[in-house]
């Protein structure tokens, strides 16, 4: 979610309680305990490593990998990861703005969606995971030919 907030000179704007109650919940949730940006980094860096530990397994073993979409928060995990090229043949993405060019850091062609099917990988890399269920649904085809998707969050599974 998004928030919006205007910040002004005393009586500008009339102070609502939203402020007061982002702020309880937010203390509620224990985030403003360093404790819990700790646990935080732990399962990010564990993530990181059974991720790329598992791409890299099927990599070697001589399967074809792709990601599925090109969205903002699979390229923060693509960087963070660092998951390249040496990993990934392409994206595949549905934006035609986003065909012909790389993604952001790790530089992966991204293909129309249309030019994947016609030569698809063993495994796609799922990296709008928020949309599983919708893709799963989508790519029926694709799974019933023996493809399979990697879902790298909350932990990755190959599904």
């Amino acid at each position: 979610g998004s928030i919006v907030a205007y910040i002004s000179r005393k009586g500008r704007f009339p102070r609502t309680a939203n402020p007061d109650r982002l702020i309880a919940e937010e203390k509620q949730k224990g985030l403003h305990d360093i404790k819990r940006f700790n646990q935080f980094a732990a399962k990010a860096a564990q993530i990181k490593t059974d991720l790329v530990a598992m791409l890299r397994d099927l990599k070697a073993k001589g399967n074809r990998i792709a990601a599925y979409g090109a969205p903002a928060k699979g390229n923060t995990l693509l960087n963070y990861c660092r998951i390249g090229t040496d990993i990934l043949d392409y994206a595949t993405e549905k934006n035609s703005l986003k065909w012909g060019l790389y993604t952001p850091g790790m530089h992966i062609p991204v293909i129309p969606e249309q030019e994947a099917w016609s030569n698809p990988p063993d495994y796609y890399l799922m990296l709008a995971w928020n949309f599983l269920d919708e893709l799963l649904e989508k790519e029926k085809e694709f799974r019933a030919r023996g493809g399979k998707f990697i879902v790298p969050i909350p932990e990755p599974r190959i599904m």
